[in-house]
């Protein structure tokens, strides 16, 4: 497993380890956890804001995402997303949606 530094403030310092303690984990694990739960979030708002503005399909915000189509649009409904594509972009998704 290849080996990352970063620095951080004090202040975040004390948080991670609060949050290892909290889970009665080392602040190895907390930061791997933390990264790869952050790094999905961060996907999942860039597809999101890039849906809103009409940049991409439906099947380019989930593939952003890092999420299949299915969990893509259980998120937008969960999240009220509409679009902005038009009709000849939702034709091609559900194309692509019945083909899967």
């Amino acid at each position: 497993m290849p080996t990352v530094s970063a620095r951080m403030p004090e202040e975040d310092e004390a948080e991670l380890e609060a949050v290892a303690d909290l889970l009665a984990e080392d602040k190895s694990t907390t930061i791997r956890k933390a990264l790869r739960e952050g790094l999905a979030t961060l996907r999942e708002r860039h597809a999101v804001e890039r849906y809103q503005s009409g940049d991409v399909s439906v099947n380019e915000a989930a593939r952003l995402a890092g999420l299949s189509i299915g969990e893509w649009l259980e998120l937008a409904h969960e999240r009220g997303l509409t679009t902005q594509l038009d009709e000849t972009d939702l034709t091609f998704d559900a194309e692509r949606a019945g083909e899967l």
